[in-house]
């Protein structure tokens, strides 16, 4: 499935994997309004056909791709149709994802591996696609979409939060290759707070109340024009950390482990459940893609930002600032417990 707008062969090219909803459209559409051709990857009919809309609706050049990124064949596919069609690619984003919501022990084998398939091997199988074209002119930009759960996990999120994990993992050991390489190919990672996205209407929970994000949530707008906005930088971030609750975990994690091992226990469980049940005919993204077009945002507009702070840590530099960081955090971590739950 693949339609176009009228070319422009100046306009420089982006993927975004994972663009039928949430963050991946969000991003398309923002890549869009800097004028950048977009291929859009992703397993929902539906979903493709609103990105397309809304990509050129806001002036870009939309180009849908139907593909699982947990089938590498998927994504080379799509790369190389990419390719023959736009000559190369500039900006690569890996964003789809996938999530199980339960304790460690109540999630099957079957669902641990397909977690990992989709969230993690989707981004090695994106990341590999990538490079094959971005080598041959020694030059291009990966953008992973990662989270602060990358650093410091929470619990009922082990299959994501080890997914999260490995991504940061397989990016830093491609960093130092590429650095070894003298390769001018440019990698970002950037790591998240919680987002309004539809993953909350869709994720595989084992409870009979809907997932929701704890603690401060933001618009996925808000990401997407971080992300592009490190994709048009002179001098691409490493990581970049989006909103002040993930320059919290990140740091708190570096801090004080332990004690947020106990924080978490007790303010990080029960508060990722809603009160919306789950009803019959309610989508589970781990089971197929639904036959809806879900957009770019979730429920939760209403306590949802529209503005996020950008870090760069790269900017973070001296034990001092470190520090004072991690007693901020520490501070913020003691209020929040000592309150009365």
């Amino acid at each position: 499935m693949s339609r176009e707008s009228a070319p422009n062969e100046e306009a420089p090219v982006a993927v975004v994997t994972g663009a039928s909803a949430g963050i991946g459209r969000a991003v398309a559409v923002a890549f869009a309004r800097c004028g950048y051709r977009v291929a859009l990857l992703a397993r929902s009919p539906e979903g493709l056909d609103g990105a397309y809309h809304d990509v050129a609706h806001a002036g870009g050049q939309p180009f849908e791709l139907l593909a699982d990124v947990s089938k590498a064949d998927d994504v080379f596919a799509a790369a190389e149709a990419v390719v023959a069609r736009w000559g190369h690619i500039h900006v690569w984003v890996n964003d789809a994802m996938e999530t199980v919501v339960a304790p460690v022990d109540a999630i099957t084998p079957e669902e641990y591996r397909r977690v990992m398939e989709a969230t993690f091997l989707g981004y090695v199988h994106g990341t590999l696609a990538a490079l094959r074209h971005m080598r041959q002119r020694d030059q291009g930009h990966i953008i992973q979409i990662g989270s602060a759960l990358s650093y410091r996990a929470i619990p009922l999120q082990s299959a994501y939060c080890a997914a999260k994990f490995a991504i940061r993992g397989f990016t830093d050991s491609l960093r130092a290759e590429l650095i070894h390489d003298r390769s001018n190919i440019r990698l970002t990672m950037a790591q998240l707070p919680g987002v309004n996205t539809p993953q909350f209407d869709w994720s595989h929970t084992h409870f009979a109340k809907r997932h929701q994000p704890i603690g401060t949530v933001y618009e996925p707008e808000a990401i997407a024009q971080a992300i592009v906005e490190a994709a048009q930088a002179r001098r691409a971030p490493r990581e970049l950390w989006l909103g002040a609750p993930t320059v919290q975990s990140i740091v708190g994690q570096m801090v004080a482990p332990g004690f947020l091992d106990r924080y978490l226990a007790w303010n990080a469980y029960e508060k990722q459940l809603s009160n919306d049940p789950v009803l019959p005919g309610d989508p589970d993204e781990l089971i197929g893609p639904d036959h809806r077009d879900h957009g770019p945002r979730g429920r939760f507009t209403q306590r949802s930002k529209d503005h996020i702070m950008a870090v760069d840590p790269a900017h973070l530099r001296g034990g001092a600032i470190m520090a004072g960081l991690g007693l901020l955090t520490g501070a913020f971590l003691w209020g929040r417990a000592s309150r009365p739950h």
